[in-house]
């Protein structure tokens, strides 16, 4: 099979749904299909048809701190979404911006099969200039996402239910997939191996402390903040040391407020191979975001053996991780993440029992798994198109 992905942003690894497409495209050629990227970056490759950033002043300093940029839809680049279109047996897009929408009509005008994602929460969005609450916002969005796009499509890709929920509540038509982005073997081997090997010993800069660790852009709506403030409620705060793996526009922000922390949180930036080895030394995984389509951060860590607290927000998908309601907080509620703390580090053999009941639950989300069934979305596809033709034909 050709498949075609269109996405907006793909060689970044400080973008979530990036990284997806990435791991996605990868286990897709393992399994013998031809895989190319239509997109606006910068590097040029054999698997690519790429077409220029679309530049908007002001604009582009905010989009390129969240990891993304804009495609341009201009005429030399619609000669170049032609081509990629043509080329492809099937077309799957990620985003609802102007260069999946593009593509997307021309899949339809020439008569080519054509599926959505929708990975990108308008919550998410909107957070960026802090309007994420907003309500109405919100609804207007979704409903302008379904309207300008969404509605030429017969299949839709979520990676969670949550997701699926909240597509099906503002009227999408669309066949639902939830399907997971997956993760990679590497987390799940390594919470086998720490489970019954026993965990690694913390490195010298680490002995003595607590370590609790959190994986996520350091953006507001990941809530770093909530984490650094629950410290100094924790009757462990002199023995904590907080690690924030990721980058953002917050940095700044949140390196000041640790000051205030005995230990001053950690801001790394890892690959996978260091991420792992991090994880695997942790006391314990805190995700506080307020919204969430996935979290796949969460799910390499728990993968790993790591138990999670989660915050319960409405508007987040992550809490559906959680086994009982032990791993869980209220949302940007500091002292009580400050509760839960503690009762993990006040209990260590109901952490421990748990760790394991956690590294088992993380295999159902493997990458493997994920992708088997995203093929049978593109399949189908395939054929409701061919049915489809078929009966127009009669």
């Amino acid at each position: 099979m050709k498949i075609l992905f269109v996405i907006d942003t793909f060689d970044t690894n400080n973008n979530g749904t990036s990284i997806s497409a990435q791991r996605f495209a990868a286990e897709l050629r393992k399994n013998g299909h031809e895989v190319r990227i239509l997109c606006s970056d910068k590097q040029p490759s054999d698997d690519k048809y790429l077409v220029k950033e679309f530049n908007v002043p002001f604009f582009d300093g905010l989009v390129h701190k969240y990891g993304f940029q804009l495609a341009d839809i201009s005429s030399s680049s619609r000669e170049v979404i032609h081509e990629a279109v043509l080329w492809a047996d099937i077309v799957h897009c990620y985003m609802p911006f102007a260069l999946e929408i593009v593509a997307s009509r021309y899949a339809e005008s020439i008569g080519k099969p054509c599926t959505g994602a929708f990975h990108i929460q308008p919550e998410n969005i909107w957070s960026a200039v802090s309007l994420g609450k907003v309500d109405w916002l919100q609804k207007f969005t979704y409903r302008s996402f379904r309207e300008w796009h969404y509605y030429l499509f017969r299949h839709i890709h979520v990676p969670s239910q949550f997701m699926g929920d909240m597509l099906k509540e503002r009227g999408y038509q669309a066949k639902i997939h939830v399907i997971s982005n997956g993760i990679q073997d590497d987390f799940i081997r390594a919470g086998h191996d720490n489970m019954e090997k026993g965990k690694p010993k913390k490195s010298p800069e680490y002995e003595g402390k607590i370590l609790i660790m959190m994986v996520g852009r350091l953006a507001n709506e990941k809530r770093q903040d909530v984490i650094i403030d629950a410290v100094q409620y924790s009757r462990y705060a002199d023995k904590i040391q907080l690690i924030f793996a990721g980058k953002g526009p917050e940095y700044e922000k949140y390196r000041k407020q640790g000051e205030k922390l005995k230990h001053q949180p950690q801001f790394l930036y890892l690959d996978r191979e260091h991420l792992i080895e991090l994880l695997s030394q942790c006391d314990l995984y805190v995700h506080a975001s307020d919204m969430e389509s996935e979290a796949i951060s969460c799910i390499e860590a728990f993968a790993t053996g790591l138990v999670p607290i989660i915050a319960n927000s409405t508007l987040s998908a992550t809490p559906q991780f959680a086994l009982d309601g032990r791993s869980l907080f209220l949302p940007g509620n500091p002292k009580d993440l400050a509760r839960a703390i503690d009762y993990w580090l006040d209990y260590p053999n109901q952490r421990a029992y748990m760790e394991r009941l956690y590294a088992k639950a993380a295999k159902s989300y493997s990458l493997s798994n994920s992708v088997r069934l995203f093929e049978d979305m593109l399949n189908e596809e395939i054929a409701d198109f061919k049915a489809l033709q078929e009966k127009n034909n009669k």
